[in-house]
């Protein structure tokens, strides 16, 4: 069955990066996109239906526009205009995808404070991976990179950033993290040998995680890098920050979980360092 690939579009730079991104991935994948722009809705205040009305004009006008730019590249396109809350919708929309693409103004670490929280509650609540791409120039960057944490998600992260690192044809980037518990009141060293079996237990799991890609990929080099920190964002985006992709696990469940994120992937989608995938 042909991808479907859908895209959340707006007037800002962001999104256009991110219907570029979509395009190149539907045309190398032979997939088809669904442009879908959001217009809020009316909630009674006398002449906001000419706002209205325009908004939805402007928004048709953009729509017809970028659908001709996918169509010329010979990708098949669709799109939809909806009313009501932009993250609701997109939420929405991501039923039956097989991926959603949002853009985000994020410009890097020099562009000022972190980004707030629209993206990552689309990314919490969609219904399969989102792709966030950040205002930024992708450049020369190459390989992929996934963060691990031996659950079940972070298999289904990994498995999804092996098979974009075959399809580049560039090394994937597997990231271990681990830290020790803090120490007890009182309590000045840990025991022995205790940093050595935290350090050789992440490599193991590690291991574990990363046994089957060799049959399944086995053109795909593939790196490991563990590392001690309580930050596992900052290990993660710093290895990003040279990288074509970044896939991270969510954690989201149920009703609450189109407000939540696991700690880790919140705080690697306010600080995009590359087009980031988030896998549930």
């Amino acid at each position: 069955m042909t991808e479907r690939i859908v895209v959340g579009l707006t007037d800002a730079p962001g999104s256009r990066r991110a219907l570029d991104w979509a395009v190149d991935r539907a045309a190398s994948r032979g997939g088809r996109l669904e442009l879908v722009a959001v217009v809020g809705t009316a909630i009674g205040i006398a002449g906001e239906m000419a706002v209205i009305d325009e908004a939805l004009r402007r928004t048709e006008g953009l729509l017809a526009q970028e659908a001709d730019r996918v169509r010329a590249r010979g990708v098949p396109v669709e799109t939809r205009i909806a009313r009501g809350s932009p993250v609701e919708r997109l939420i929405e929309s991501s039923a039956g995808a097989a991926l959603l693409v949002i853009g985000s103004d994020y410009r890097g670490p020099t562009s000022g404070p972190a980004r707030g929280p629209h993206g990552i509650r689309i990314s919490a609540g969609a219904r399969c991976p989102v792709a966030v791409v950040p205002d930024v120039d992708p450049g020369e960057r190459s390989g992929v990179v996934v963060g691990s944490d031996g659950s079940e998600v972070s298999e289904l992260a990994i498995a999804f950033a092996a098979s974009e690192a075959d399809r580049f044809g560039e090394p994937l980037t597997v990231i271990g993290t681990w830290s020790p518990v803090p120490l007890p009141f009182g309590m000045r060293a840990y025991p022995d040998h205790y940093m050595e079996n935290m350090q050789k237990l992440t490599e193991e799991e590690l291991a574990i995680s990363v046994a089957g890609l060799a049959q399944t990929y086995p053109d795909v080099e593939v790196r490991r890098v563990i590392e001690r920190t309580t930050r596992p964002d900052l290990v993660i985006n710093r290895l990003a920050a040279h990288a074509r992709l970044a896939v991270i696990g969510s954690h989201g469940r149920g009703r609450i979980a189109r407000f939540l994120l696991g700690s880790t992937s919140q705080q690697v989608l306010s600080r995009l360092a590359t087009t980031t995938v988030v896998v549930r």
